[in-house]
């Protein structure tokens, strides 16, 4: 571990400036935390904690300086997309499902609103799958 926090800083500020600048030395060049970490030598959750202030204004150099959004925002802006798309399909089987209840619903109605005007006479498309109290006496 690095006794002098001031010395990581001041390498972080100077990684930024070579890899904004195209002129990467130790790492691939891209312009992700990753890459900032190793061009400044530094180990990547000490620059994600103790330095996520200069974390942070990479990011925004990079969105100004480049016109490039950071990759981090990307994944975010993906993510989104997929969640929105998700909650659109979930809400759209939500609507499906109620629309089913209802059908089901009014059918019941319509089934038990038959059998109570003919009393013992079960039409051929219903199955009993628990006799009631007529069905149940003996002689039957």
């Amino acid at each position: 571990m690095n006794p002098h926090p001031h010395d990581e800083r001041a390498r972080i500020r100077s990684a930024m400036d070579r890899l904004l600048a195209g002129q990467a030395t130790v790492s691939n060049g891209s312009l992700t935390v990753a890459a900032l970490a190793i061009e400044a030598g530094v180990h990547r959750m000490a620059l994600m904690k103790r330095h996520a202030d200069l974390r942070n204004i990479f990011y925004e150099r990079v969105r100004t300086e480049t016109g490039q959004t950071a990759e981090p925002e990307k994944r975010l802006r993906e993510t989104v997309t997929r969640l929105k798309q998700t909650v659109a399909d979930q809400n759209a089987e939500i609507h499906a499902l109620r629309q089913q209840v209802v059908r089901l619903t009014l059918a019941a109605a319509v089934l038990t609103h038959d059998r109570s005007i003919r009393p013992g006479v079960r039409p051929d498309n219903v199955s009993v799958l628990r006799p009631g109290p007529a069905e149940t006496r003996p002689g039957r």
